[in-house]
């Protein structure tokens, strides 16, 4: 099955756009009346009917929609871009593949990589979601500084990762089900002792991801899937 991606369903835009249009036409090679399943990312299902099978502007009709079933927690990851801009694109490729609902990506002190283009990483995003079969496309806001993020947090349940051997507080032991979650994953450096500090003031807990000393995009990705697991 291959899902499209039309945002603007709602506002009542029945075309695919250009790259989808080609890929649904010249790759896919639907005709009038070929069956297509479309979503809004916004947790919705579009079951439609090709129209026009026009490679620059494909339009269709719908016959039927239904909804994603809302999940009973959300989950948040910020953190620090990584030096190689592929290995924070794996993230966010892979961890919409698990289901996450929003990522942030913030600038602390031991950061490597202070620009970044947001455009691609939510490309890569709305493929990962397609790829995946998902409705949901996860919010991904631009680089910001660490303490915007702190915040700008309103989670129910606030967490700090961090590389600390005597830490005994591990992510699946305290997180509880069913809660708006917020992660907290530092760069290859970890977070000073000030930003934990700082981050612990605002309520966050500290925890640990187990043992191994992860990579930064491997650490958000380990904390996505627990949380994802705590709730299956």
């Amino acid at each position: 099955m291959n899902l499209f991606y039309q945002p603007r369903i709602p506002e009542g835009f029945l075309v695919l756009d250009q790259e989808e249009s080609r890929h649904c036409v010249k790759v896919l090679r639907k005709k009038t009346g070929d069956e297509i399943r479309i979503t809004d990312g916004q947790g919705v299902f579009y079951e439609c009917v090709v129209d026009t099978p026009d490679a620059q502007a494909c339009t269709f009709s719908i016959v039927n929609r239904f909804e994603e079933p809302k999940k009973t927690y959300s989950i948040h990851i910020a953190i620090s871009p990584t030096k190689s801009p592929d290995r924070i694109e794996w993230f966010v490729e892979k961890a919409v593949e698990l289901g996450i609902d929003r990522i942030s990506l913030f600038e602390s002190h031991n950061s490597e990589r202070f620009k970044l283009k947001t455009e691609r990483l939510i490309k890569i995003a709305v493929s990962a979601m397609k790829q995946s079969l998902k409705a949901w496309l996860p919010e991904i806001e631009p680089l910001k500084q660490f303490s915007k993020v702190i915040a700008g947090s309103n989670e129910s349940e606030k967490f700090i990762a961090s590389v600390d051997a005597a830490n005994p507080a591990h992510l699946k032991d305290v997180a509880g089900k069913s809660q708006e979650y917020i992660v907290l994953i530092g760069p290859e450096g970890d977070f000073t002792k000030e930003e934990i500090s700082h981050a612990i003031a605002a309520g966050f807990k500290k925890v640990s991801l187990g043992t191994s000393r992860l990579r930064t995009e491997t650490a958000g990705l380990a904390a996505c899937h627990i949380l994802n697991l705590l709730n299956s």
